[in-house]
């Protein structure tokens, strides 16, 4: 279908193909080359970062950060529940315990309230949590002060999924880089993309040097393979790191795109009182990258249908961890919050290349979509 809008296609506009070609007359097509150093420079120079790791996915990033920070068989991981499954199947590979935590109206992100009240609760059942996997949602910042504050308390590892959130910031200070080691994801459908792959960040040398050994197979430095620990295939190959140096030159581009539609949508859905979109916190600054809504009467799931039907591609919010059957038997702590917006929202087409008229197609046929 030609004229299909799709959720958030890749976007090509910078010095992707030139770096690709360098790469190619370079012969450097595996996991190692200049690219994948200036690939993790750039995110550091960007993030304000000390040290960055360039591995296959997200998730990848994810487990790297769980298995380099103690995360071992019987520890227990507090989590976001309203998140995509890659943030926490980690914490299964290592054989570790999730616990989720709600959400709260004010962010969509993990309640900080809730959160505090969880770790009292586990402590009196002589459950102390070893880290909290923290999802900063559909590209806006969590509230940072509080959840920093809980950390430091109860002293509890923070690791930041912020595979969503590239160039969100709290305070002025980007997202990922809160705890000990942070995460971006550069997913195909992401604010920028390499096709797949992802990046850890810490300020932590140790944390990068590690994690970096463990993404290449855990060999030790000799002239041949020897192995004291095991490893992983995780590394990003230097073409793909072409690709992400390339999409992050234009990074401010996307994010001012992505505001704009978000924007847009807002102005042009305003006369329907019973759509509330996704809210930013004070101090935040979020990327949008996804426009997020709620319907307070209407069924999303039939209106994803609807718009479908129509080429335009939407999803519905992300379906709660903790009611996922894998996780099934799983500690969560819930307010509600995450169930019920899972039960009335849904994703709008967001990608950078997206304009004013698609936005306004869009609109129309939501507004078309809504039972009277």
């Amino acid at each position: 279908m030609s004229n299909k809008i799709f959720l958030s296609p890749p976007y090509i506009c910078g010095n992707e193909m030139e770096y690709v070609k360098q790469v190619f007359e370079s012969n450097y097509l595996a996991p190692v080359g200049e690219f994948i150093d200036k690939f993790e420079k750039s995110v550091c120079n960007y993030t304000g970062a000390k040290y960055a790791v360039a591995v296959s996915s997200g998730t990848a990033a994810i487990h790297l950060a769980v298995r380099v920070l103690g995360i071992k068989e019987g520890d227990y991981v507090l989590a976001s529940t309203f998140t995509f499954i890659g943030s926490v199947a980690p914490i299964l590979y290592q054989k570790a315990n999730p616990i989720f935590i709600d959400s709260d109206y004010k962010s969509w992100n993990m309640d900080p309230n809730l959160l505090e009240d969880a770790v009292k609760d586990l402590r009196k059942k002589n459950i102390k949590p070893k880290a909290l996997i923290l999802t900063h949602l559909y590209g806006q910042p969590a509230d940072m002060d509080s959840i920093v504050e809980i950390c430091n308390k109860y002293e509890i590892i923070l690791i930041e999924d912020a595979a969503e959130s590239l160039g969100a910031t709290f305070k002025e200070k980007h997202t990922g880089t809160f705890g000990k080691a942070g995460i971006y994801s550069f997913n195909g459908n992401k604010i920028i993309t390499t096709s797949g792959g992802g990046m850890l960040v810490t300020d932590d040398e140790w944390i990068a040097k590690k994690a970096r050994f463990y993404s290449t197979q855990a060999k030790e430095d000799e002239l041949w393979y020897e192995h004291k620990e095991y490893g992983y295939n995780y590394r990003m190959s230097n073409v793909l790191a072409a690709i992400g140096l390339g999409q992050l030159e234009t990074i401010d581009f996307r994010i001012k795109k992505r505001r704009e539609t978000f924007k847009n949508y807002k102005k042009l859905l305003s006369d329907i009182s019973e759509i509330e979109f996704m809210p930013e916190l004070e101090h935040a600054r979020g990327n949008r990258w996804l426009t997020t809504l709620i319907f307070h009467n209407q069924d999303p799931f039939e209106i994803v249908k609807r718009m479908q039907e129509s080429g335009i591609e939407t999803r519905p919010l992300w379906k709660p961890m903790h009611l996922q059957p894998v996780f099934e038997g799983c500690l969560f702590y819930s307010n509600g919050v995450s169930e019920n917006l899972f039960k009335k929202g849904i994703c709008l087409p967001s990608g950078t290349e997206l304009k004013y008229d698609d936005v306004s197609r869009i609109s129309e046929k939501i507004k078309g979509s809504i039972d009277a």
